[in-house]
């Protein structure tokens, strides 16, 4: 599951052109958070810790809007995307940890 979501991240960040055109005012943040959010999950979820998880996926957040800014001409990096990113990053990995601690009282013996 995190391979998967790590794929999907990467098309949507790194795919040429933004699919579709202006649409829902804010959409664009909730799609990065989204991007974000999933790996987060999915890899506290599989056991990564979430500190390194953490660290990578913000490094990444920052990085693809560089990548996007300098290297992609029909792409442009924008603060607020990596803020939405790192937000994502967040929830992810609050989530995950959440779910992992709720298996672990379930397993608990009684």
């Amino acid at each position: 599951m995190f391979a998967a979501a790590l794929l999907v991240q990467l098309v949507v960040l790194y795919w040429p052109s933004p699919p579709g055109g202006p649409g829902i005012p804010g959409l664009d943040k909730l799609v990065h958070a989204g991007v974000f959010l999933a790996p987060a999950l999915a890899g506290v979820l599989a056991g990564i810790r979430p500190a390194w998880l953490g660290a990578a996926l913000v490094a990444h957040a920052v990085a693809s809007e560089l990548v996007q800014q300098w290297l992609l001409p029909e792409r442009s990096g924008d603060v607020w995307d990596a803020v939405a990113d790192v937000v994502g990053v967040a929830l992810g990995i609050a989530l995950g940890l959440l779910v992992r601690r709720g298996a672990t009282r379930r397993q608990a013996p009684r």
